[in-house]
């Protein structure tokens, strides 16, 4: 019939969705992914704790900071021959092994203990006299060499002409092993280092009730002479 008004159409549209229900689901999520969060945490301290750590003699380990050393030494290109002590500490060339102690950050990395029949085995070695020409090219052709070799660099440092020092710091595997390189412009002075992994000494027995220090493990190693091309 002419002015007739048709029916309304029935709606179609979905029924709103319920706001509670998105928001629990949400939530469940959340906590989901915190607890796996919290679950990985405590596996990651857990397993890294240096209750793990393995038993190695000192000998093994000298060897192994040894070892870094040399390599370091050809690559640098020094030519010198440096027989094992120091003559005079932080001014002669040196070449000498010592141990420090490991340490126990507790579960949540928050405490600092020492960690009973454990070291860290470190091969120090420096020269005297070293000259410009030898130490920059040499620096910065160990600099390319540890990066290919898989070392990461904590610092590397070029001295300007006010007389810095140059610095170059590398580690691998985490902070188990580490090297540092200094040459001081001003005394032509260049010192290394190698530092090894820690490690229960097999000469101590946990419980025996006698003392031990690092420099139990250290006192059985001395260091070969360091040179070009050594083994």
């Amino acid at each position: 019939m002419p002015g007739q008004i048709p029916p309304t159409a029935p709606s179609t549209a979905p029924p709103a969705a319920s706001g509670t229900g998105s928001r629990g689901l949400g939530c469940l999520g959340c906590a989901g992914l915190v607890f796996v969060a919290v679950v990985a945490l405590f596996v990651q301290l857990t397993w890294d704790s240096p209750r793990d750590l393995p038993r190695v003699a000192p000998g093994e380990m000298a060897r192994r900071a040894v070892r870094h050393s040399q390599e370091a030494y050809d690559v640098l290109g020094f030519t010198r021959t440096v027989p094992p002590g120091a003559r005079r500490t932080g001014v002669g060339a040196e070449n000498t092994l010592r141990a420090g102690d490991c340490h126990d950050g507790g579960l949540l990395g928050l405490e600092d203990k020492t960690v009973d029949g454990a070291y860290r085995m470190v091969h120090d070695w420096a020269l005297d006299d070293v000259p410009e020409s030898r130490a920059v090219p040499g620096l910065r052709r160990l600099h390319r060499r540890l990066q290919e070799d898989g070392w990461t660099v904590s610092s590397y440092r070029e001295g300007g002409k006010d007389g810095q020092d140059w610095s170059l710091y590398v580690r691998r595997d985490g902070e188990d092993e580490r090297m540092s390189f200094t040459w001081s412009p001003d005394r032509r002075y260049f010192t290394g280092g190698a530092t090894a992994p820690c490690a229960y000494d097999t000469g101590w027995t946990e419980g025996d009730g006698t003392s031990w220090s690092p420099s139990d493990a250290a006192d059985q190693v001395s260091p070969p002479v360091l040179g070009p091309g050594r083994p």
